[in-house]
């Protein structure tokens, strides 16, 4: 809850509540808002239990955390019936940016796996510069035409 707090800060926080609310009154204070927390914690189990009771037995491994955007996604790249492991297993970056960098520079591949082309017609594209036809001489420039 307080994981960006440093320890000059949690100590400014302490100085401040002593000043504000007194070394005799400020025990009480405390024991009241833990009462509170632990009383709101109880009404929201609570709450989750009434929910999954309401919900029935298919979904009793609902997970309440499952609601948070980012961990349902996150578990359903991890869910092994997609097959998504293995197509982003297959995906090997580093070779494809290499293999485009062989390809701009106008070098071989290195073929550290031939049988395994990706390409789909079993050739390499050529992607090098071509020489540029030899062009017509342009006529020369006239200012007066203009």
């Amino acid at each position: 809850m307080f994981n960006d707090i440093g320890p000059l800060e949690l100590v400014t926080l302490i100085v401040l509540a002593v000043l504000v609310f007194g070394p005799d009154k400020l025990p009480k204070l405390i024991q009241d808002v833990t009462r509170t927390i632990r009383k709101i914690r109880e009404f929201s189990e609570s709450a989750k239990q009434d929910i999954r009771q309401e919900l029935g037995p298919e979904f009793k491994d609902f997970e309440f955390d499952d609601l948070n955007p980012k961990t349902f996604i996150r578990k359903q790249l991890d869910n092994e019936d997609l097959g998504l492991k293995e197509i982003r297993n297959g995906f090997d970056l580093k070779k494809e940016m290499a293999e485009v960098s062989d390809a701009v520079h106008a070098r071989e591949p290195e073929s550290s796996s031939s049988s395994g082309s990706t390409g789909s017609s079993g050739g390499s594209i050529d992607m090098t510069k071509k020489p540029e036809a030899p062009r017509e001489e342009r006529p020369p420039y006239d200012a007066d035409a203009t």
